[in-house]
């Protein structure tokens, strides 16, 4: 997004009118301003300004003050085009009222006369930018993106081939807790990482202070550099301006912060100094990116469970309209804390089947009472094609894109999907269609299925809803083996996805013994391992509160 977008109107006109040659010329007060030692009074700017712009009676004319905006068209022109005011003024809804007092609408009209009356004075400037923009398409239409490094952490291993071996062999990684004493809590049960180390991929200093959600992001980032081939050498040939860091998080440093309020229950000055930065979902990206010296895009998003793919698909857009060349994405979360793992039990959703942990996680099986809580980090190496042809990168899959919807049902403190399936089934076909996919050639998805007894139901009826019966469509989910890893699990399971383009075996369903009502098991994979050619490979993560995300992949031709 260009800065005009970002900043308020007025902006662009201000910082045009500072520049433009054709002010100089109509307003030459600007220029003698600029020049001139002394300092004028603000009588004395009011006077000299009235004879340009007056209507002759002290006031102003709209003729005088519409051809001071046409001198600044260039800029109006970036800003409203650009969309960045209606962005900007989203949040306050359609019939709201800015701080001014001004409805949307009476901005919408003058937005509009504005233009009109700058495009009779400028067709020659609308014809150069239209050449502009014709030309940007065509080379962001040029510019694909593919998958050349993986990076993972997750309570079955930390290596994306030994990640992938253990799904594919239907390895659980659901245990009892032991990071604290859940002893008195209904659910004991967890995809819990009971080894971990940042085998000195992070500092000391932050490996001491920092959550966990953030070793374990820096870790998968580095890991995922180094699978793809990012050595010192290659490192230091890389235009590091146009290499950026996208990785969010749903819950973001939430053990800091608790840290940090039972600090302060003693003192204020108890609190650790490093707990805002530290606590903040951000921070992981920005510290990976001061590692690496990256000065790309960096930012980080957080949207519940539909996380990991929200950063995916902004990501690629980055390296897709030129803003970077290669992009590290995904998600981090470690949620297995009192406080979070409290809040799930209060809002009932997780499962209480602990006295057979590695059964616990059931999609689609009829005896499934809820989710199992994980922990982890997925990151996805992201790079322009040609970037990675050119250093003989391996790459392996295309990412074609994607779609994010919301459900806009409700969110109450048992969150249930919207039972039709609508908004589920409305993002895999935007995404199929932004990709630009047919859905009979789609033949793999790696669900979100997190085994509620709603939720696995509702994606279900979608993905009928959207691709039928389709024979060649096999469905499984990741989930059933690490659990919900909540802003983490869509990355994961992206990983999971381009694994098996690679390799052209996709991982069983394990625990699915007796099928719901209504799920027909000739698209769910079963409790073994099956070989698939992968022509198309959805992903799909869900968020908590109804924010949909679906992201395409393709075996790289």
């Amino acid at each position: 997004m260009e800065v005009s977008s970002i900043a308020s109107p007025l902006c662009p006109w201000l910082v045009a009118a500072r520049i433009s040659p054709a002010c100089e010329k109509d307003h030459p007060l600007n220029s003698s301003m600029s020049q001139s030692p002394k300092k004028l009074s603000k009588w004395s700017r009011r006077k000299k300004l009235i004879p340009k712009c007056s209507n002759g009676n002290g006031g102003f004319s709209a003729s005088s003050l519409l051809s001071s905006f046409c001198t600044f068209e260039p800029c109006v022109k970036e800003y409203y085009n650009s969309k960045g005011l209606y962005a900007s003024l989203a949040v306050f809804g359609e019939n709201a009222f800015l701080p001014s007092g001004s409805k949307i609408a009476s901005i919408t009209t003058r937005r509009n006369n504005r233009l009109k009356a700058c495009d009779a004075h400028s067709g020659k400037t609308a014809a150069v930018e239209s050449s502009e923009e014709e030309a940007k398409k065509a080379l962001t239409r040029q510019r694909k993106v593919v998958v050349t490094g993986l990076g993972v952490v997750s309570s079955i291993g930390h290596d994306p081939d030994v990640f992938y071996t253990n799904l594919l062999e239907g390895v659980s990684g659901i245990s009892e807790i032991e990071a604290f004493d859940c002893s008195t809590f209904p659910s004991r049960i967890a995809g819990e990482i009971k080894s971990f180390s940042t085998e000195e991929l992070v500092s000391p200093k932050v490996s001491k202070r920092a959550d966990k959600f953030m070793l374990y992001l820096l870790t998968a980032g580095k890991k995922a550099l180094t699978d793809g081939g990012i050595t010192e050498e290659v490192m230091r040939e890389l235009d590091k301006n146009r290499c950026g860091v996208l990785i969010g998080s749903a819950l973001g440093g939430m053990s800091v912060s608790t840290e940090a309020i039972e600090a302060l229950r003693i003192s204020y000055k108890k609190i650790n100094p490093f707990t805002v930065p530290f606590a903040t979902a951000n921070m992981g990206s920005a510290i990976l990116a001061i590692d690496l010296g990256w000065m790309g895009p960096n930012y980080s998003i957080s949207t519940a469970c539909a996380t990991s793919n929200i950063c995916i698909l902004n990501a690629a857009y980055h390296i897709v309209r030129g803003d970077a060349n290669m992009m590290l994405c995904g998600g981090s979360d470690a949620g297995i804390i009192p406080i979070a793992f409290g809040g799930f039990l209060a809002c009932k959703v997780l499962s209480k089947r602990n006295d057979e942990p590695t059964k616990a996680s059931r999609p689609w099986d009829i005896n499934r009472d809820g989710f199992v809580l994980g922990e982890g980090a997925g990151v996805l190496l992201l790079e322009e094609l040609e970037h990675a042809k050119r250093r003989c990168a391996t790459i392996y899959a295309e990412f074609l894109g994607g779609s994010f919807t919301c459900d806009a049902s409700h969110c109450n403190d048992q969150p249930q999907p919207d039972e039709s399936g609508r908004g589920i089934a409305l993002c895999m076909e935007r995404a199929l269609a932004q990709c630009g996919v047919a859905r009979e050639n789609v033949n793999y998805i790696n669900a979100h299925a997190v085994s509620s007894p709603a939720g696995d139901l509702n994606e279900y009826r979608a993905i009928t809803r959207c691709f039928g019966k389709n024979p060649e469509l096999r469905v499984n989910s990741t989930k059933s083996m690490i659990g919900h890893l909540l802003g983490a699990s869509g990355a994961v399971e992206a990983v999971a996805t381009v694994k098996a383009i690679q390799t052209g075996l996709v991982h069983p369903n394990i625990n699915l013994e007796n099928p719901d009502k209504g799920v027909d098991m000739n698209i769910l994979t079963g409790t073994k391992k099956e070989r698939l050619d992968i022509k198309i490979a959805l992903s799909n993560s869900f968020g908590f509160s109804g924010q949909n995300s679906s992201i395409v992949f393709a075996p790289y031709q």
